[in-house]
């Protein structure tokens, strides 16, 4: 089910979006039909949509969130004008996608709609207009951890806001991997906190399912065509491609980056050029990342080839002896902040380098760092956030798109780009 087949046609509405008829996984409900030029995925959690319609003139572009899906999707805040419900609007061109775009694409469409969990992202609407592709989904007002370590917390988060974001993402993880789904594309982006404080993962697009001709698999040997931005929370028996396959313990390994990432305001291995973090990864981390730096593509001892393509076995060997006789100061630089033993030993526990000695999802929401978000009432999150009126005026410094708006509806026929 990680590549369902895909008949969509450019400039037309998507068709047949269907699911795998063998899995036999608890939570994919058999849909099988024609997806209609407006599709109304069902109602998340039994509760009313307060977006009723699927017409592009009832949506109102606000603001520019951010692009993704390799530059060809643009994320947009937007309000459903009839009901003034603010929703997040994202827009992809299908003309630009290639039959691998439109695998992924399909894939997350449907799964986004079938899951039911308060963790994980729904769609509300999916409809085409020509030939472009729009999703609507709840508004986060929070926006992602991502963005909320760069515009509050460049140095990274206190150990209690980590810990509730981290907490809500182990939920919708545990619920993916009783149902035998591997997310594969967990990291701090894809982690998005609403006005209410409810914490949900989102990036469904490299789902991979571990059911197929109705039986499970023990581990996946799936490697998609991923952005190479996503390889430093990529887990080493992901990355290594090899007879063993992975499974959902890969995932763990992301957390465990992901947790490093809001402890510290950095990616591990984000710097680092891409043979040298396989080799550093293969080999497992001599210093826990949450206490070190990687040295940049610059100090890098590895040389991009003429070609500037890694060119192989011969640059990694080269790369690997050096970087034995590097001193541990070159190669990192102490931080300033410490860190209490129960988020270390989480970050040690998700970073082994036997996947079959990581924790569960299950296990690791019981784990001592969880302790006090387990005994917090809903939205105690709110309290460890900015206020929300101080990010809405920050927000408000980007332009609106009310010019824009006006240009789609006079002139829907004509070609048009958001800039």
């Amino acid at each position: 089910m990680s590549c369902l087949d895909c008949f969509c046609l450019r400039r037309t509405p998507v068709k047949s979006i269907s699911q795998d008829k063998e899995s036999n996984s608890s939570i994919s409900t058999h849909w099988v039909g024609d997806l209609p030029h407006c599709w109304i995925p069902p109602t998340p959690g039994g509760h009313e949509m307060p977006v009723c319609t699927c017409e592009v003139s009832s949506y109102e572009l606000q603001t520019e969130l951010g692009k993704g899906f390799c530059n060809l999707t643009t994320v947009y805040l937007a309000r459903h004008t009839p009901t003034g419900t603010l929703v997040t609007v994202r827009v992809t061109d299908l003309d630009n996608c290639t039959d691998e775009h439109l695998k992924i694409l399909q894939n997350e469409v449907v799964m986004s709609s079938f899951f039911r969990h308060p963790n994980i992202m729904v769609s509300w609407k999916i409809f085409t207009t020509g030939a472009l592709l729009w999703i609507v989904s709840p508004f986060m007002a929070y926006g992602s951890a991502s963005s909320l370590l760069k515009n509050y917390y460049p140095d990274g988060m206190n150990e209690a806001l980590i810990g509730s974001i981290l907490y809500g993402a182990l939920k919708a993880l545990h619920y993916l991997h009783q149902n035998s789904y591997i997310h594969r594309n967990v990291k701090a982006s894809h982690i998005l906190i609403s006005e209410e404080g409810l914490v949900t993962l989102s990036g469904l697009s490299h789902l991979y399912c571990m059911v197929k001709n109705g039986e499970k698999a023990k581990v996946a040997y799936d490697f998609p065509n991923f952005s190479t931005a996503m390889l430093p929370w990529f887990s080493p028996e992901l990355l290594r491609q090899d007879l063993y396959g992975y499974n959902v313990k890969s995932d763990i390994y992301s957390i465990g980056i992901t947790a490093c990432e809001l402890a510290t305001g950095r990616v591990p291995f984000m710097d680092m050029h891409r043979t040298q973090m396989l080799l550093q990864k293969l080999k497992g981390l001599p210093h826990s990342p949450l206490y070190s730096t990687t040295f940049s593509c610059e100090s890098s001892p590895i040389k991009n080839s003429r070609s500037g393509m890694d060119s192989g076995i011969g640059e990694s060997v080269v790369a690997a002896s050096m970087t034995q006789t590097m001193t541990s100061e070159r190669l990192r630089t102490p931080s300033p902040k410490t860190f209490s033993s129960d988020l270390q030993n989480l970050v040690e526990l998700c970073l082994q380098q036997d996947p079959e000695k990581r924790p569960s999802a299950g296990n690791l929401l019981s784990h001592a760092f969880f302790k006090q978000i387990r005994e917090q009432t809903h939205g105690s999150i709110l309290s460890l956030l900015p206020s929300l009126a101080r990010h809405r005026r920050q927000c408000s410094a980007v332009p609106c798109l009310t010019n824009l708006n006006k240009l789609w509806y006079t002139n829907q026929d004509k070609e048009w780009t958001f800039d």
